[in-house]
């Protein structure tokens, strides 16, 4: 058995996509999946399960959100180990001093250098961000709540027109709960 952790994107954030953990629980063992538990109210979901593929794990879940709950929602899934190289990798790890004004936003698929390259560091300072495999890390020193480099700017530089790329992003304090909570 593997652990794997599910990230759903754009639940439970103001009266839209309201989602009950629960129903997430029941859709994800009605999948075949053990040991699942929730935490938090935004989409997070760590379970157990003898399948290897994290991507076609993360499609059969987004139809079933669509088929039981009438809901279009994407969702990423990662092993347990890509969730430590996550944390190990921190690039930023020395800038940072408020973990809870730090995120990573996790992708769909690796980002596209050339297009990573279009973004230019420097026009939203203080803003701070460096890519990971599938995954970019972000620091707001000043808070996120006006932040320029959010998850859906990400989704858009880097998915162009064809809005190919999906990202959810979690604070840093949720990504090391997580994976404690994965072992």
């Amino acid at each position: 058995m593997t652990a794997y952790l599910a990230l759903l994107r754009g639940i439970n954030v103001g009266s839209r996509q309201r989602m009950s953990m629960a129903d997430l629980k029941a859709l994800l063992t009605g999948l075949g999946h053990t040991d699942v538990s929730t935490f938090l109210q935004s989409g997070n979901a760590l379970f157990s399960s003898q399948r290897a593929d994290p991507d076609v794990m993360a499609a059969e879940l987004e139809r079933a959100i669509t088929e039981n709950l009438g809901m279009t929602v994407r969702c990423l899934v990662r092993e347990r180990a890509e969730l430590q190289r996550v944390v190990d990798c921190n690039p930023l790890a020395d800038l940072v001093t408020d973990p809870a004004r730090y995120q990573v936003t996790f992708l769909n698929a690796r980002p596209d250098p050339a297009r990573l390259a279009e973004i230019d560091p420097a026009a939203y300072l203080p803003e701070r961000f460096a890519a990971g495999e599938r995954e970019i890390y972000v620091w707001y020193p000043e808070g996120i709540r006006d932040a320029k480099l959010t998850n859906t700017f990400f989704e858009r530089k880097l998915g162009g027109k064809a809005k190919d790329v999906v990202g959810t992003s979690r604070n840093w304090n949720t990504v090391t709960k997580l994976l404690k909570m994965l072992d």
